[in-house]
């Protein structure tokens, strides 16, 4: 979806809501949806889809920034995580890693509370991430 106004922090969490509806949990039954704002303003959803052997489960985060880098966006400014329950889910730390791969760790992460949005930076929740420069200072350590 885009949008020549930014989307603000309650449409964000109003898209990851509307994506619960698509979500198929069979074994868990809940219910996570995740809405995506790139940066030039364009919002990208996704769902969490189990699987029967629960590793092959996608969780909505991953969806949506699949959806978003499958047609060429690779910045992204926010992310909203809400859940059927209005939990304040956080993104896992599967999750957590993926969203590094493409977001600084100031991404606002943002929770849906039922009543309230909790805000996070990415780096609060996932510090110390491994990045390629972690990589690169592993491989540059074995050589040496």
């Amino acid at each position: 979806m885009e949008d020549s106004t930014s989307p603000t922090d309650a449409d964000l969490v109003d898209a990851a809501r509307a994506a619960l509806d698509d979500a198929y949990v069979p074994y868990s039954e809940y219910r996570v949806g995740a809405a995506l704002l790139t940066s030039d303003g364009s919002v990208y959803t996704g769902c969490n889809i189990e699987n029967a052997n629960y590793s092959n489960s996608l969780h909505a985060e991953e969806v949506a920034i699949a959806e978003a880098v499958k047609v060429g966006h690779a910045s992204f400014e926010r992310i909203a995580v809400s859940s059927g329950v209005r939990d304040g889910v956080t993104p896992c730390g599967m999750c957590r890693q993926t969203l590094a791969e493409f977001c600084d760790d100031d991404l606002a992460v943002l929770c849906d509370e039922g009543d309230s949005i909790s805000e996070y930076a990415l780096g609060e929740l996932l510090p110390n991430t491994i990045s390629l420069d972690t990589l690169d200072a592993a491989e540059r350590t074995e050589r040496d």
